[in-house]
């Protein structure tokens, strides 16, 4: 063997540990597989009480998250656009529950959500066929009568409307909800006469809250009575708040501007 040739044999004998050594270096260097993420899966029932407890923004994050692990649950995506509604997202909430009817469409209280969205947004005509719907699905059901009461005076359908309250009262009499969007759509014809009476049988239920009682000194105002109106103002609401619906109404006494002193989101619905 010449002396060149010994010494490539020794460099491939020195270099061939290198190798060997090299291959668990590189396998350290490889990372590990991520682990996958955890399926999500349903809250508990305790978990599900302890959020309808909470504030309307704490609801709407956990109830859409509930309608997204499972869109079949007939409560999640209902509760979703109640929480939606309440904080003003009128648009979403009407679209979370037609989310749910595509899913579910025989769920009552999605229609009845529906209804509210719509009706909240200033826009009944497109919850009608929903509340039609829920009216004709339960029709021993107060609510649908009177959101369908609501969402026909919004649409100028006034004599639909009556009847549609009038059978509400039937299911459910003496209903505050009820009453007040009665009195409302009264004051909205400019009739703060017939309102006065509706709106004082509203107030003395058990139930009425506090908007019905500020509703009827409303009325109690535009009818000229404002001793009482000022009385029940200074009950429901601190000094500042009642001197300014005070002054409003003083503003309006006599002028014929009832028709300004309600909007759609007035009207309860129920």
């Amino acid at each position: 063997m010449s002396r060149t040739t010994a010494r490539i044999a020794t460099i491939v004998l020195l270099a061939a540990p290198l190798l060997v050594v090299g291959a668990p270096a590189l396998a350290q260097q490889t990372a590990p597989a991520a682990p996958a993420a955890a399926p999500r899966t349903p809250a508990s029932a305790e978990a599900r009480a302890a959020y309808d407890r909470a504030d309307a923004l704490s609801r709407s994050v956990f109830w859409t998250e509930q309608a997204e692990i499972d869109p079949r649950d007939p409560v999640a995506g209902v509760k979703a656009a109640q929480s939606m509604r309440e904080l003003g997202r009128y648009v979403e909430a009407a679209e979370m529950a037609e989310r749910v009817l595509l899913i579910q469409p025989d769920n009552v209280e999605a229609m009845l959500e529906v209804g509210r969205g719509h009706i909240a947004r200033g826009q009944a005509f497109y919850g009608v066929a929903a509340l039609e719907k829920a009216r004709d699905a339960r029709p021993n059901d107060w609510r649908a009568w009177s959101l369908l009461g609501t969402a026909y005076e919004q649409v100028r359908r006034s004599q639909d409307a009556q009847m549609a309250w009038a059978r509400a009262l039937q299911l459910s009499p003496d209903n505050p909800d009820v009453l007040t969007n009665m009195a409302m759509s009264a004051m909205t014809r400019g009739d703060t006469t017939a309102a006065e009476p509706l709106l004082r049988r509203a107030a003395a239920q058990p139930g009425a809250s506090l908007k019905v009682r500020l509703n009827l000194a409303m009325a109690l105002g535009l009818n000229g009575k404002m001793d009482e109106a000022e009385q029940m103002m200074r009950r429901d609401l601190p000094p500042d708040a009642a001197d300014r619906n005070l002054e409003w109404l003083r503003a309006r006494t006599g002028a014929g501007a009832a028709d300004q002193a309600r909007t759609w989101g007035s009207l309860q619905g129920g």
